[in-house]
């Protein structure tokens, strides 16, 4: 099985600790999705500078191929992240040379050439799915906590698999708007409640999705986690249920250390 990762990556810079750490969501689904044994791929870019290199190097080490990264004349992009009495406060967004990154034809016949695409919100490539999709290769598509956003707009209609994150709990509301952006086009809707588990409408039924209990170290990276290991059982052609068990269990082993990976 192999997914293509796709958009943007990031280096969560703690200046206080002079360290960074690579991630970004279509990233972090490629790097967890491996770790389940699967093969993927990061399109993207980065840049000249040591961030750039820091990225590709830390992709390589878990196996990602980075074939399609692009190496463009810039900065990385960055997010500024300060530890106040443990907690994590992000700061300022530097896109960097994301803001210049498009894909070209071979990128897309390279990302056709796996058996799903997943990107988000950040990818500049909301465009470019319907090419994709066209082509008969499924994409799964991230809206962070984000659902009306209007990059959201331009990509819902060539979207297969719709998630999305919210801290309100499963409400009538939350299942009114799961509704609304199932008629625009994805096959599935899920959305992921924390430790409220996750709610999967089918366009007939609302299937719950519950937590796998662990120890909490670190929430970050877990609802990517949750998305790459929903993938996977949709690729081993599992019941919705199941897809949704195996999102939770690779949450969970994420949740039990600190940083995304």
């Amino acid at each position: 099985m192999r997914l293509a990762a796709v958009g943007d990556n990031c280096l969560d810079v703690y200046e206080n600790l002079g360290k960074a750490f690579p991630g970004g969501n279509p990233v972090n689904v490629a790097v967890y999705f491996v770790r389940l044994g699967g093969e993927a791929s990061y399109t993207g870019a980065v840049g000249t500078d040591n961030y750039g290199k820091l990225m590709i190097d830390a992709l390589n080490s878990k196996n990602v191929d980075t074939s399609h990264v692009k190496t463009l004349e810039g900065s990385t992009a960055i997010t500024h992240v300060e530890l106040v009495d443990g907690e994590r406060v992000f700061g300022d967004y530097e896109e960097g040379v994301l803001a210049q990154f498009r894909l070209t034809d071979d990128d897309i016949d390279f990302l056709c050439g796996h058996d799903i695409v997943v990107t988000a919100l950040w990818g500049n490539v909301e465009h470019d799915l319907a090419k994709i999709r066209q082509r008969g290769t499924p994409i799964a598509f991230d809206c962070a906590t984000r659902p009306d956003d209007p990059v959201v707009d331009v990509a819902i209609g060539s979207v297969d698999y719709l998630f999305y994150a919210s801290d309100d709990g499963d409400t009538p509301e939350l299942r009114e708007n799961m509704k609304k952006m199932y008629a625009r086009g994805p096959k599935l809707v899920i959305v992921t409640l924390g430790e409220k588990g996750s709610l999967a409408y089918d366009g007939k039924a609302f299937t719950i999705g519950n937590i796998v209990p662990c120890n909490v170290v670190d929430t970050m990276g877990a609802g990517d986690s949750y998305i790459a290991g929903f993938l996977r059982g949709i690729l081993e052609k599992k019941p919705l249920g199941e897809c949704m068990y195996m999102g939770a269990a690779n949450s969970s082993v994420t949740l039990g250390y600190n940083g995304a990976w």
